[in-house]
């Protein structure tokens, strides 16, 4: 979930593949900054092999993606 979709996790499902990686294809538009995190059975994760973070504006750090 991520600015990229209204932070709303059932909008982009991750889907698990073969070897049990999970995956998304999410179109963005390059020149632009995206935010995000993973829930995971109802946690939010910040993805850990995320280049940077952001303040979440709630204690955390949200995964942030520039393109």
């Amino acid at each position: 979930a991520g600015d990229f979709n209204g932070w709303r996790p059932e909008a982009t499902p991750l889907r698990r593949g073969e070897g049990g990686v999970w995956s998304v294809q999410v179109p963005l538009a390059p020149g632009k900054r995206y935010e995000y995190m993973f829930v995971v059975d109802g946690t939010w994760v910040a993805d850990p092999a995320a280049p940077a973070t952001a303040d979440d504006g709630f204690g955390g750090a949200n995964a942030v993606l520039e393109l």
